[in-house]
This record gives structure tokens, C-alpha cells and sequence, in this order.
């Protein structure tokens, strides 16, 4: 018979006693964890619809009208010709009873189509205008059509785009009607419709 070389670790089985301090140790650090839940989550009433825009406003800045665009400054560079609003549109994005503003912004050129950003504007904790969400950036040389409107809790507009680099910026040849709406926490974009060549 062939004896083992290990050394025999008889003498290290747990006792009930390592049981129990194992398991009360769990318990608490299993009851920290749900003492340290972020203080903003909340659970919506409404299945898949996410958190809030304004889940960080404070009671105060309910039923404050919606931020008004035109004296916003948007955080678009410009340089020297400043950008200006070239549509807008308000309402409850999010069904918390507060409504956003929606701002189509481009800078102030007094050439060509510069590309349109959209911005989706909020109030912070002192209620004042914030940007929370950008629907649209100018990487995507869209400009914003007629018709930027909020219904029925979605941001729906016409962007007007291009079909290829070699298109002037003068003249988009593409036209994509779409809408953003809020879901599971985010903006979703869809297309609405056909889209076409313009």
C-alpha cells in the first residue's frame, strides 16, 4: 500500500462555527448592497418606459413652463457667426407632466444649408434650461424641414440630407421623415413613411 505524500489536512475541515460566520457575513454585505442602490431609481409605472427625463428635477420645477430655445446657448461650435434656432416644438416627452423643448440649431452662415443639430432641453435641479439628450448632430449634414413637431409624446421632423459627398450643400437631394421616441431610458429613432429622393 502506497501512502499519500500530502499531508493529512484532517485538522482543516470547517466547523459549523466557519458556517455560521460565512453565512452571517453574506447577509450583510447582500443587505449593504441594497442600502447603496442609487438614490434617482425609481420604478415607472409603465412597462419598458425607463426613467424620466426630469427624474433629477427637483418638485419645484414641475409645472414650470417649457425651456425656452431662443435664449438657450447651445452647445454647438460656431465660431464668430453664433447659431441660431431654425425650429422648436414643446411638449411631455416622457409622461412625467413636464413638458421638454425640442430645438432644431444650426449656425448663423449666410451660405449654403449648414447641418442642423437637435436638442431635446430640460430643467436641472434648480430649474434651469439644460440640455438632455442630442436627437441629431451636425455629423450627419441633415437639416431639419418643415414641420418639427411633438405629438402624442414623440418628436417627429423631415430631415433633408444628401445622397453622396458630391452633392452641393446647397441643394439636399434626400428627404427621410422619422421620429424619436422615449423608450427603456433613451431616444429611439424611427423612419416614418417613404422616403425619397427630393
Amino acid at each position: 500500500m502506497q501512502l499519500s505524500e500530502l499531508p493529512d489536512l484532517a485538522h482543516n475541515r470547517p466547523a459549523p462555527l466557519h458556517w455560521v460566520a460565512t453565512a452571517t457575513a453574506m447577509a450583510g454585505v447582500v443587505a449593504l448592497a441594497g442600502l447603496l442602490q442609487p438614490g434617482g431609481a425609481t420604478a415607472s409605472p409603465t412597462a419598458g418606459a425607463g426613467p424620466s427625463i426630469s427624474s433629477s428635477a427637483p418638485p419645484r420645477a414641475a409645472h414650470l413652463p417649457a425651456p425656452d430655445a431662443a435664449a438657450f446657448p447651445f452647445p454647438l461650435e460656431c465660431g464668430s457667426v453664433g447659431s441660431v434656432v431654425t425650429a422648436k416644438a414643446s411638449g411631455d416627452l416622457d409622461g412625467d407632466g413636464n413638458p421638454e423643448t425640442v430645438a432644431a440649431v444650426r449656425c448663423d452662415s449666410g451660405t449654403g444649408a449648414p447641418p442642423n443639430a437637435v436638442y431635446v432641453l430640460n430643467r436641472d435641479r434648480s430649474g434651469k434650461p439644460r440640455v438632455v439628450a442630442t436627437l441629431l448632430g451636425v455629423a450627419a449634414r441633415e437639416t431639419v424641414g418643415k414641420g418639427l413637431t411633438v405629438r402624442h409624446g414623440a418628436v417627429y421632423a423631415t430631415l433633408l440630407g444628401y445622397s453622396s459627398q458630391n452633392v452641393p450643400t446647397c441643394c439636399p437631394d434626400v428627404q427621410e421623415k422619422v421620429s424619436w421616441a422615449w423608450r427603456g431610458g433613451a431616444f429611439v429613432r424611427s423612419e416614418q413613411g417613404d422616403n425619397k429622393s427630393v
